[in-house]
């Protein structure tokens, strides 16, 4: 059995089977990892959200902030103005309420013990072990799978705070985490989220680093597999995957296989 991890899909279902057929995907044999962001900006976001949903137990993915997007979308929590134009067809499909269903039920985070290996959409806090970022992650989901779901999706935009503390409490708290595990690239040198920076890390100014980057970090020899930062690019290293690779730009669609060294990669969207 392998275990492949997928960067970013949004949306480009095309290069998305065209990968599966280059990795000799099985659903009867193989699972598959996502690391969120299936939905937005490409063509066929209504047939990837099928298509995943589809593959049942043979599929895990994680939520990324386009897929939240989509969410508080469909409960009228943000307009749906041109930036959204590509989600058109989702919004208005007849499956819609299992789709919603079904994205509330993913995780924030997924952790596997027998690959130490821990998958997020943009990443976690230099502090934050793998069972702290289980934990919490779990709290945001606690309340995805709410009937007040949409309460939630309201208030979680916005950029602060900006730092953790433990004392955080209700929707301040749910926000950071939110943040951290859907959007966070840069920090500041006291571990300050700065939301608003989103190209190559090689390229910052000031004093800030990625967010795997400090030194010490609490998660210790655990693999981190992410994608968020098309910026970033393709990074495979011993504890540390980089995935998404900028396929809805144009560029390609990767998969990391995680149960022994391989990669794949196919063009991306034309």
């Amino acid at each position: 059995m392998a275990v492949y991890a997928i960067g970013d899909v949004q949306g480009c279902y095309d290069p998305l089977v065209n990968l599966l057929d280059a990795v000799d995907f099985d659903p009867a044999r193989d699972t598959l990892w996502f690391a969120g962001d299936l939905v937005n900006r490409g063509p066929k976001s209504l047939k990837t959200l099928r298509f995943v949903k589809s593959l049942g137990n043979s599929a895990i993915t994680v939520l990324g902030n386009h897929d939240l997007h989509l969410l508080a979308l469909t409960q009228g929590i943000i307009p749906n103005s041109r930036r959204f134009t590509s989600l058109a067809k989702t919004l208005k499909a007849p499956d819609l309420d299992e789709l919603v269903d079904w994205l509330r039920s993913r995780p924030l985070a997924h952790y596997d013990e027998d690959l130490d290996t821990l998958l997020v959409h943009a990443g976690t806090l230099p502090t934050w072990t793998v069972k702290k970022t289980l934990k919490r992650a779990a709290e945001v989901e606690k309340r995805l799978q709410a009937p007040d779901f949409d309460r939630l999706l309201y208030k979680m935009y916005g950029n602060r705070p900006a730092q953790w503390s433990g004392k955080l409490r209700g929707y301040n708290r749910l926000r950071f985490i939110i943040n951290t595990l859907t959007r966070m690239r840069m920090l500041t040198m006291d571990g300050r989220l700065r939301m608003a920076f989103s190209g190559a890390p090689w390229k910052t100014r000031g004093k800030l680093k990625p967010w795997y980057d400090f030194e010490d970090n609490a998660w210790g020899d655990t693999r981190i597999v992410f994608g968020h930062w098309s910026q970033l690019g393709l990074i495979v290293l011993p504890n540390l995957v980089s995935l998404d690779t900028g396929c809805v730009w144009g560029r390609q669609l990767t998969a990391v296989r995680l149960d022994k060294p391989a990669v794949y990669q196919v063009p991306g969207q034309k």
